[in-house]
């Protein structure tokens, strides 16, 4: 396949995704999708509006009660056949993903694209497991059990740095569950997840399971939200429209799951594998541009080994390849837009005033002028209550700081408003125990920084959001626990009656 194949021809039929077919959307809006290497727009749509949102929310709930009827057993069938044509698919989804997103084609390859695939195979396995407490005579003179029922529509909307990844992290456990879904996915960058959904379409999901509406959030995403007949949202983006997120999703009192923005820290203590610990900072703060939640954005470095921690990580920045995402040699792509690119370097200019950088701190020119490049930028001399260290720039920009007892190195690392990741780097079992224990965020990584695998949860504390991605602990989330409980003694009259009316019987 062409590395830029004609996605207008793809998606001719409009960019939403409702009842199992493509569709032109309903508002007076257009939108373009660029490619973030070249600035060339290679995908015009008409966004979603109003309109749309209530058709795909129709559709899902026309659909719901017959998927939720269905056995785990057939749901697990189903993703399963999915699991395979997203197989079949993946060297299309992988260019798609890195024409809109500028990622490197290695990366969409060989981590987007196989990790969505792993994902929806784990959910097949996982719709077999929706456990719950044992049956028992709790009360003594009852049996109780628990059931797991799915909760309805799911309105979920997904961020523009993982388009496919977030389109699998929110579909997949909520369909595996029972439930049927209206996705919003970033309108910078839909093609992968109206390619997810006909996938599944394809692998013979009844229509309306699984719909997409592309469009803006004050228009679709801010409806679909409030939108009366949807049950639950699921939100991954930043902490600020979060907020705007829970404000319209308690008016109806749905249930809510938040996975908000992060400022990751990179606890390096005196006894760590000083080579080890440089190169996992230099991929843990550069992977997808930086443009991630989880991203290492702040190393604190015990004294002893800072200097030659700066050092080492400046050489490996700088020998960073920048290139065409297409170029299988290439290792640093654009970000996902020049806005976003300049948000980047405005963070980085400010912080001139108050701190050194190392390296990096511009955009390329030469043949890469025309896209949303940033060079990878090392900063040194930040204060911790500084711009550059306490707010989520979103970009390949790693802030180092140096601390000296280990009270301090932890006490630094949580001194911000977020919890989502923290990696700590020492040969000290003990001290990477206590690091694992006193780290606030939902994953704390020991001797390494980034990876994810599907049988084990996502998901942040504090500014960072609460409630699960991947894992059988997202069923909590898309799941509602109904206690049943049967009476074992046919007594007509049973004694706590009294407490009500009458005496007790005797």
């Amino acid at each position: 396949m062409d590395q830029r194949f004609d996605v207008t021809e793809r998606f001719a039929d409009g960019a939403q995704y409702i009842a199992g077919r493509l569709r032109q959307g309903g508002s007076e809006s257009t939108h373009q999708v660029v490619d973030p290497a070249t600035g060339e727009q290679v995908f015009g749509y008409r966004l979603a509006g109003a309109a749309d949102v209530d058709a795909a929310v129709a559709a899902a709930e026309a659909a719901f009660p017959a998927w939720a009827g269905a056995t785990p057993g057939e749901r697990s069938d189903a993703l399963h056949r999915f699991a395979a044509v997203l197989t079949e698919r993946a060297d299309d989804l992988a260019h798609a993903e890195s024409l809109q997103c500028g990622k490197p084609i290695k990366l969409s390859t060989e981590f987007d694209v196989p990790g969505s695939i792993d994902n929806t195979s784990f959910f097949a396995g996982a719709a077999r497991q929706l456990e719950g407490k044992a049956a028992g005579e709790y009360s003594g003179d009852h049996t109780s059990y628990i059931r797991r029922e799915p909760i309805g529509v799911i309105g979920s909307i997904a961020p523009w740095n993982y388009p496919l990844q977030m389109a699998a992290w929110k579909v997949l456990p909520a369909i595996a569950a029972g439930n049927t879904i209206v996705l919003k996915p970033a309108e910078l960058t839909p093609l992968t997840s109206l390619m997810f959904a006909q996938a599944a379409t394809e692998a013979g999901l009844p229509d309306g399971v699984v719909n997409v509406v592309s469009g803006t959030g004050p228009e679709a995403g801010e409806w679909l939200v409030s939108h009366p007949a949807v049950a639950m949202t699921s939100f991954t983006g930043s902490t600020a429209v979060g907020k705007r997120v829970a404000e319209l999703a308690t008016s109806t009192v749905k249930r809510i799951h938040l996975e908000l923005g992060g400022k990751a820290p990179f606890v390096v203590f005196d006894d760590a594998d000083l080579e080890a610990a440089a190169h996992g900072a230099v991929a843990g703060a550069l992977i997808n541009s930086g443009q991630d939640c989880t991203a290492a954005t702040r190393a604190y470095v015990q004294r002893p080994l800072y200097d030659a921690f700066v050092a080492a990580v400046a050489d490996l920045m700088a020998s960073v390849r920048l290139g065409d995402p297409f170029d299988p040699h290439t290792d640093l792509g654009p970000l996902v837009s020049h806005a976003q690119r300049d948000r980047v370097a405005g963070f980085v200019d400010r912080a001139r005033g108050y701190a050194t950088v190392v390296t990096g701190g511009d955009a390329p020119g030469g043949d890469l002028a025309k896209g949303a490049y940033y060079r990878p930028t090392l900063i040194t001399g930040a204060p911790q209550d500084s711009e550059i260290v306490q707010s989520e720039i979103f970009g390949p920009v790693l802030a180092v700081l140096p601390f000296d007892g280990d009270d301090e190195g932890i006490a630094l690392a949580n001194d911000t408003p977020y919890g989502l990741a923290a990696s700590a780097w020492s040969r000290d079992v003990y001290r990477t125990g206590r690091a694992s224990r006193e780290l606030r965020a939902g994953c704390v990584w020991i001797n390494d920084h980034i990876p994810i695998i599907s049988e084990m949860p996502h998901g942040g504390v504090r500014a960072s959001g609460f409630g699960k991605d991947m894992s059988a602990y997202s069923f909590e989330e898309y799941t509602q626990v109904k206690h049943v409980m049967f009476d074992n003694t046919a007594v007509v009259r049973k004694d706590w009656h009294r407490t009500v009316f009458g005496d007790r019987q005797t």
